[in-house]
């Protein structure tokens, strides 16, 4: 399978359950409609990869959405991802454009901080959405998931994903993988796991070396697994003009009135900060929906 996609498998009985994914096309696209400087395009693109993995792990039927929030206390500000359980991610940060000095290499913890939290919600379509929160243990995002993963749902678990930016800005590499450890592993078995993990290049590395997930799998896994599933991942974001103009409903008639009646330009500019997709609504789209709001 060419382009963005994830895989889904088990190892070791179904003792073991295994994700991986490359996204450099997706993450690249982040990177182009938040116009993100290097560092903050990493802590992105983690982000973003850590949901969709978190989502194919958890989220089981449509229309089921899982939302990663990062606030460190960092110059980025707040980071927010939101995935579904068939591959699409949206995503959007506070501070575009922050950086953080570093001599050597990205610095995705300068730019996050580490004095802040991670929160993971999962709307399942029921009354109450799940919610789970963990301080920040890095800032570097793959160590907080696993954190979380551990410390919020008791499944030990091991994350690696990075971002490979070029000179000239563009991501020339992303991906990622998530291993969680099922009860009824051998000691010896979860060592064996953990070593083929120490001994892995940076997941950019792999990507960057031409290695499919599934062959990034066949690392951590050299006795082999078993493949369940596999699908593209993609940027995507449901905001459309229906949805801001149902938004504008909700201001109710005497704020839309005011609008119609103060508004000295030609029209007005909404922006979706998730996709940067703007929306422009002139005077007769207001006395449209004002109307609409009263019958």
């Amino acid at each position: 399978m060419t382009g963005d996609y994830l895989v889904r498998a088990t190892a070791l009985d179904g003792k073991v359950r295994a994700f991986a994914l490359r996204a450099t096309e997706l993450v690249e696209e982040l990177r182009a409609r938040h116009d993100t400087s290097p560092v903050v395009t990493a802590a992105l693109g983690r982000t973003a990869m850590g949901s969709l993995l978190l989502a194919a792990a958890s989220l089981k039927e449509k229309g089921q959405v899982l939302t990663v929030e990062v606030r460190g206390g960092g110059p980025v500000g707040r980071i927010i991802t939101t995935a579904n359980g068939h591959g699409e991610v949206r995503g959007l940060v506070s501070n575009p454009r922050a950086h953080a000095a570093s001599p050597l290499k990205l610095n995705v913890a300068g730019v996050v901080g580490t004095s802040g939290y991670l929160s993971v919600t999962k709307d399942l379509g029921m009354r109450e959405q799940y919610s789970g929160m963990v301080e920040l243990q890095s800032g570097e995002i793959g160590d907080d998931l696993a954190y979380y993963l551990v410390k919020s749902e008791q499944v030990p678990s091991a994350v690696g994903i990075g971002v490979f930016t070029s000179p000239t800005k563009l991501v020339d590499a992303a991906g990622g993988f998530l291993v969680q450890l099922l009860p009824g592993l051998e000691d010896d078995e979860i060592g064996a796991i953990e070593r083929e993990i120490a001994a892995l290049p940076h997941p950019t590395r792999l990507i960057r070396d031409g290695l499919a997930p599934e062959q990034v799998l066949e690392r951590i896994f050299p006795g082999g697994y078993d493949l369940l599933d596999r699908y593209p991942v993609r940027f995507a974001c449901p905001c459309s003009r229906e949805r801001f103009e149902a938004a504008i409903v909700t201001l109710g008639t005497d704020e839309i009135t005011r609008i119609i009646e103060e508004e000295d330009k030609d029209f007005t500019e909404v922006v979706c900060h998730f996709c940067n997709e703007k929306y422009y609504f002139g005077k007769q789209d207001f006395e449209i929906i004002l109307d609409k709001a009263t019958h």
